[in-house]
């Protein structure tokens, strides 16, 4: 029997909030699109059919205005084939911790946290 991905060590203990943002990030094989569907200053799940794996390395480019974008880098805690990944950023400078608790203030859907 597979163990349950839903409890756990690897469930976060921060809040996370659910959004909807298109995205790009980079695995090691290459650059993707995806989804964003929740956040927290600890980490996101992404929606995307790229072949990650359990502890790969990954870019993720959250979009600010005019095309620009903000690079995080993390490692993925898991994933599920063929719907998407868990990532735990790591190496946060203080610009980009506040950049996330901004990101997250403006693009959370209303009343939705997930635990």
């Amino acid at each position: 029997m597979k163990p349950d991905r839903r409890s756990g060590d690897d469930r976060r203990s921060i809040s996370r909030h659910r959004l909807t943002i298109d995205l790009e990030y980079e695995d090691p094989n290459g650059r993707h699109s995806g989804t964003l569907s929740d956040i927290s200053r600890d980490g996101c799940f992404i929606l995307g059919s790229g072949q990650t794996r359990d502890g790969d390395e990954i870019k993720i480019y959250l979009p600010l205005s005019a095309g620009m974008k903000v690079e995080f880098v993390g490692e993925v805690a898991n994933h599920i084939l063929e719907i998407g990944f868990a990532v735990k950023f790591y190496d946060l400078s203080v610009a980009q911790a506040e950049f996330l608790v901004n990101f997250i203030d403006e693009h959370k859907l209303p009343d939705e946290s997930v635990r």
